[in-house]
């Protein structure tokens, strides 16, 4: 089906085709029947000058000042690029503005600090707009009641749009279901912005690495309706080396979504694996290194614990499984990875019972709140359901986490300026993330200051025979504990 006003954005380019002597360059070993995946050129494009790292200098409007956004325009603003980032908060801007970085992600606050002077923060779309080359959407979509992502912050972006007398790339960052770029597209033709430009660029970045990613990502993956948009977002991240993924807008969207949704299958595999480890005797990390090594598999995801947690897995998750079913099929894989997550995280409660009895009036610490080290998130962390769990069957949660403030989200916790201080008195501990303070911690000393020196390991994190030689009684996942080990 034609796109509704591909003609005006085309530039006499019809669907799909590439701009005459546009030539494509594959990275080492790629066959160059891959089709869509090389490395990077240089079409000539009719915006600014050229910056520091060799692309023409344009203009970014960025929406929305999270993770995603603040990451996002501070590295556009790296490779030379002038950007504005836009949020709805006022206090987040004026916090920005006066050199505040409102989130927790290593190496953020020193390049936005590095680039200030290609920096400008505000609530007002038309400022933010005004010159801009490129609109960057990187609003959230958090789940809805029913599963289905939320939209609504993306769709308040396009409809704030002014009415534009020039060309412009919409380039979409956040997470979305697959068929929202088609929609996108509509909605703006039927405003009068037909000659307005749209690309999928989703985000590959990580929480605590986010600003690494960026600048030395795996892939950049771009999807458009149109090959000039292509060309425009490809130059724009001139300066970044990697591989250039270019196709049509449903599988850019698909490729995030699946790209996810294939990692959290590699937790939920090596979890299961755990579970029957504990039941036979094998040791979980032993196998997960000889499953790693071979050339086909590799090791990355195949570390067992108490399940993944944050801002986009479960998300993500959620949002393929019900457009899986939207579009009828029933996605039995993922219905069975998120069910694995959701029972790792309580299998911890059963170590417990297993060690301790009733958990009724025992005072049980919680070390690490994040949802994996060097961030502050504390979505959907494992944290936050082991406190519930652990609160309902009446026990006493003191936790420490050396960068989250768990206030508002752990109510009946008490909260340790330490890890030695949340394991004082504690009847058993369960380490929840791996962060780097806990390996460098006194246990034997700490061992001394519980009433019960219990460790339940959810990360694998320490040395099993280190810590029962300090005392403790130690319980990792998929690790069998030794015949002896345990509690009198």
């Amino acid at each position: 089906m034609d796109n509704p006003g591909l003609d005006a954005r085309s530039s006499g380019a019809g669907h799909g085709a590439r701009p005459e002597g546009t030539v494509l360059e594959y990275g080492p070993g790629e066959p160059g029947a891959v089709s869509g995946v090389r490395r990077r050129r240089s079409p000539a494009l009719p915006v600014g000058s050229r910056c520091r790292r060799g692309a023409r200098v344009s203009r970014i409007a960025v929406f929305g000042a999270g993770h995603v956004g603040l990451v996002t325009g501070a590295c556009f603003a790296d490779l030379g690029h002038e950007v504005a980032v836009r949020d709805v908060l006022p206090d987040r801007i004026e916090a920005l503005r006066a050199g505040e970085v409102p989130i927790f992600e290593p190496g953020l606050d020193e390049l936005l600090a590095k680039n200030r002077e290609r920096l400008t923060f505000t609530t007002d779309v038309r400022e933010a707009i005004d010159g801009a080359d490129f609109v960057y959407i990187a609003v959230g979509t958090p789940p809805t009641y029913s599963g289905d992502a939320d939209l609504s912050a993306v769709w308040t972006v396009i409809d704030e749009l002014p009415l534009l007398d020039r060309r412009v790339v919409v380039a979409l960052k956040s997470t979305v279901p697959v068929g929202t770029g088609e929609k996108v597209r509509r909605r703006l033709d039927a405003r009068g912005l037909r000659h307005v430009g749209y690309a999928s660029n989703p985000e590959f970045t990580a929480e605590g690495t986010a600003v690494r990613d960026f600048l030395h990502p795996d892939r950049i993956v771009i999807g458009t309706f149109d090959a000039a948009d292509a060309d425009a977002v490809e130059e724009l991240h001139r300066g970044i080396e990697g591989p250039v993924v270019r196709c049509d807008v449903a599988s850019a969207e698909m490729i995030k979504l699946a790209a996810n949704a294939a990692l959290m299958t590699r937790i939920s595999f090596i979890n299961e694996i755990a579970n029957v480890c504990e039941a036979t005797g094998a040791d979980v990390v032993k196998v997960a290194e000889g499953v790693g090594l071979d050339r086909r598999l590799g090791p990355h995801f195949l570390r067992a614990g108490i399940g993944y947690g944050g801002s986009c897995f479960p998300k993500d998750a959620s949002a393929l499984k019900q457009l899986a079913a939207n579009s009828g099929y029933h996605f039995q894989l993922l219905n069975a990875v998120i069910e694995v997550n959701e029972l790792q995280k309580r299998r911890v409660l059963g170590k417990l019972q297993r060690h301790l009895g009733t958990l009724r009036g025992k005072r049980v610490a919680l070390l690490g709140l994040a949802f994996k080290p060097n961030t502050d998130d504390m979505r959907e962390a494992p944290s936050v359901v082991l406190a519930g769990r652990l609160l309902a069957e009446g026990a006493e949660v003191t936790a420490w986490d050396p960068v989250v403030d768990g206030r508002r989200l752990l109510h009946g916790v008490e909260l340790a300026a330490s890890a030695r201080e949340a394991l004082r008195g504690a009847d058993a501990a369960v380490l929840v993330t791996e962060w780097p303070e806990l390996a460098e911690l006194d246990w034997a000393a700490a061992a001394k200051e519980m009433r019960t020196a219990l460790l339940i390991d959810g990360r694998n994190m320490l040395d099993p025979d280190a810590l029962r030689a300090a005392g403790f009684v130690y319980e990792g996942i998929g690790r069998a504990a030794p015949r002896n080990g345990g509690l009198d």
